[in-house]
């Protein structure tokens, strides 16, 4: 099922790209957050990232986004991280992915693809996946893609 009018909206967001096998995701995610401890900074919880590859490649290019606790961010040039006081994108179209995240990022990939091809809608962004957890702990991702608001 795809829902319209979604947003991501955060604040304090540190972002560096990455290329890694699809399965490797997390070492990514965790060698980010390394980083940014070394430097003195504390992801708050908030991790998404942005496919910027074709999906179908075998190594992925990703953005990889931390939204952090601290309000200011200065790190070495060479480190290549960007940051953003506040990173929103509206509108979108969303999909989650509550079981088997790996095995159904492909599928529910191809579902926002459609939906937009099916109801004339232009892609703004690349797609996003953000991973949650339900207050029991259980984890799933929300998959959205910005899309061109028709007042545009």
């Amino acid at each position: 099922m795809v829902v319209e009018n979604h947003r991501i909206a955060y604040r304090n967001v540190a972002s560096k790209i990455y290329q890694f096998y699809p399965e490797e995701i997390h070492v990514a995610i965790t060698d980010f957050d390394e980083i940014l401890r070394n430097h003195g900074y504390h992801s708050n919880g908030n991790t998404f990232f942005a496919i910027l590859s074709d999906p179908t490649d075998e190594i992925m290019v990703a953005e990889i986004f931390l939204s952090i606790a601290e309000d200011h961010f200065q790190v070495p040039e060479d480190e290549n991280i960007f940051f953003r006081s506040y990173f929103s994108i509206y509108p979108m179209i969303m999909t989650r992915i509550v079981q088997h995240i790996e095995e159904q990022s492909q599928v529910k990939y191809w579902e926002l693809i459609e939906y937009m091809n099916n109801h004339n809608l232009k892609q703004r962004t690349p797609v996003f996946v953000g991973f949650k957890a339900t207050k029991s702990g259980k984890i799933y991702a929300e998959m959205s893609v910005g899309i061109e608001s028709p007042l545009s």
